[in-house]
């Protein structure tokens, strides 16, 4: 059935798959709301889009998106606040992060516009799909690829965008254990480290299986030069308490400015805790965990949101580290929350509501 909301033609399901979901156990990523929006750019000149049923989009076996990884995306996430509205959290953020990850490729930029009037009618016609705060929350994906049937290694010309939506639980369970590698190495100076291609994650794999094989959840990144400083951790920024101060790698091009790391530097700072960004040898790790000045660790990510690490493997030394109440990595984490949700005045401006 096609039908208008706002501006955007939308062509519904026939039969919502909602109802035999159960929102009480949401994986991570796993299940897909009814609708995506769909809009093409061809030669710079952008059609309106459409909303339509979650599916196949027909790519051509030479697209340049499957050839040469001519693609990237983006990834946030909306939550249900206590009185009934949607806040969306930093989507500016994203929709900034997404065109600059857009132009290191040589893609031209998705409209403001044509970006949030996509977002905000999608999670309406969708808006049963959007699981209570106890469940979890609605996670947003845009993806922006090259369409381009041919093989010559150029920028291209004709791109789709697509923004689709999941009901989601969390993304870890249990305890996180990481650990070093050298064998393998994220990103380099003058690389696509500080982007979201995604390349970038299709590399990790390997590493992040080889780990697993050794009893560990994910990966700690070197830098790629002198494989001695700690960059990121599995897909997320990291965190470090040393000496009651939070330490996290400084953004030098080969580090993701990530949204959540961003955001909880601006709430360090309110929470009255020290934060430094600088680098961090395994070493230093190492050494501070001997004398218990190093007291968590800590992911951050729009998927785990703060994740506490328990265990490190730093070059064959097993650091373990305990939760505790008050913890800084606690603190952080209700507090970013309780702004996402709309539970606590939003000071910093970060909501959108719709």
């Amino acid at each position: 059935m096609s039908t208008n909301t706002g501006s955007i033609p939308v062509t519904r399901v026939e039969a919502s798959r909602r109802g035999a979901i159960d929102f009480d156990a949401l994986p991570f990523g796993r299940i897909w709301s009814d609708h995506m929006f769909v809009a093409s750019c061809q030669d710079g000149m952008w059609t309106d889009g459409e909303l339509r049923p979650y599916g196949p989009l027909g790519l051509r076996p030479a697209a340049r998106a499957l050839q040469y990884g001519l693609s990237v995306f983006e990834g946030f996430k909306a939550q249900k606040t206590p009185d009934g509205d949607v806040a969306v959290f930093r989507p500016e953020s994203n929709w900034r992060r997404l065109n600059t990850s857009a132009a290191r490729l040589a893609m031209p930029a998705v409209p403001h516009d044509l970006f949030f009037d996509a977002l905000v009618e999608l999670i309406d016609v969708d808006r049963v799909w959007m699981p209570e705060p106890h469940q979890g929350s609605l996670y947003i994906r845009p993806t922006f690829f090259c369409v381009d049937d041919d093989l010559m290694v150029e920028p291209g010309s004709g791109f789709q965008f697509v923004i689709m939506t999941a009901p989601v639980g969390p993304y870890f369970g249990g305890e996180l254990g990481l650990v070093t590698t050298r064998r393998y190495v994220r990103a380099f100076p003058g690389g696509t480290g500080d982007i979201k291609p995604c390349g970038n994650y299709a590399g990790t794999l390997l590493a992040t299986r080889e780990a697993q094989e050794a009893g560990y959840q994910n990966v700690i990144w070197l830098d790629g030069i002198e494989k001695r400083y700690v960059e990121e951790c599995g897909v997320m920024n990291v965190m470090f308490v040393i000496d009651g101060t939070a330490v996290t790698p400084p953004l030098e091009g080969t580090i993701l400015p990530g949204i959540t790391r961003d955001s909880a530097i601006v709430l360090l700072a309110d929470l009255g805790i020290p934060c430094e960004e600088r680098r961090i040898s395994v070493e230093e790790l190492v050494l501070s965990s001997r004398d218990g000045t190093l007291t968590e660790a800590f992911g951050l990510g729009t998927a785990a949101s703060v994740a506490p690490i328990h265990r490190l493997g730093l070059d064959g030394v097993d650091v373990r580290l305990e939760e505790f109440e008050g913890s800084v990595a606690d603190r952080l984490k209700t507090a970013l929350l309780a702004i996402q949700r709309g539970e606590v005045e939003d000071r910093h401006g970060w909501l959108r509501r719709l």
